[in-house]
């Protein structure tokens, strides 16, 4: 199928292995870009209130993309959604395209924050709730995604221990463990974060209809994380 003929049709879950094969280049990262597929997809298809067409309402949930070393199969899942056109995905990585190796939220429509450096999505991500929560927006919800490996780092240590406490309701927190983490203990992230006083379910991270359950469990008081487990990463 042509680019031609790719404008303006629907695009669906099978589609996105297409649409990420329009993205080449020796920087691609593509492990860390096919550990996300399906908790983005499930994400932006069932869950997340918002869309291309008011992607700036105020009203709008923000999803936070803190494991942005890997994009593809976000710009893939963008362009399956209408945010960005699939013309831009061939360019993806070079001087003059919008997708960059790491998201750029001035350049990439729907993105909320430049990520890529590992450690700054989920105090980003409290930082949005503390101001939804000050500016009395009550029904959007903020959304971070970020990878097992990213727990290292002791910025996420304070995010989370400060988030359950603080009674962040409105935020959720989706980590893919490949087991890239250089720190952990198997089955340890659930029990960290429920340390800290937040819901937390550990789920196959392929399975739509589990992660779809995850999501969308009830929490009311605190702040919720999602485990997704996927395949070890391979070296």
């Amino acid at each position: 199928m042509t680019i031609t003929e790719e404008r303006g049709r629907a695009h669906g879950y099978t589609d996105l292995p297409r649409l990420m094969g329009l993205m080449t280049g020796d920087e691609k990262h593509g492990p860390a870009a096919t550990s996300t597929l399906d908790v983005l997809w499930v994400l932006y298809d069932r869950v997340l209130r918002v869309g291309p067409e008011r992607p700036d309402d105020p009203g709008r949930d923000r999803f936070l993309l803190s494991k942005g070393h890997g994009p593809m199969a976000y710009y893939a899942v963008l362009a399956a959604k209408g945010f960005v056109p699939v013309d831009w995905l061939p360019g993806f990585g070079s001087y003059d395209s919008p997708l960059g190796h790491h998201p750029d939220r001035v350049l990439v429509p729907g993105a909320e924050i430049g990520s890529g450096s590992l450690g700054h999505g989920l105090p980003i991500a409290v930082g949005t709730a503390l101001g939804l929560r000050a500016q009395g927006l009550d029904e959007p919800r903020v959304w971070v995604l970020v990878g097992d490996a990213e727990l290292d780092e002791g910025s996420n240590h304070e995010a989370i221990a400060f988030a359950g406490p603080a009674g962040l309701e409105r935020l959720h927190t989706v980590v893919i463990d490949n087991s890239s983490a250089s720190h952990a203990l198997p089955g340890g992230i659930a029990a960290r974060f429920e340390a800290a006083g937040w819901s937390a379910v550990t789920v196959d991270g392929r399975d739509h209809e589990a992660l779809y359950a995850a999501c969308t469990a009830p929490h009311p008081g605190r702040p919720h994380v999602v485990v997704a487990r996927v395949e070890p990463k391979s070296v």
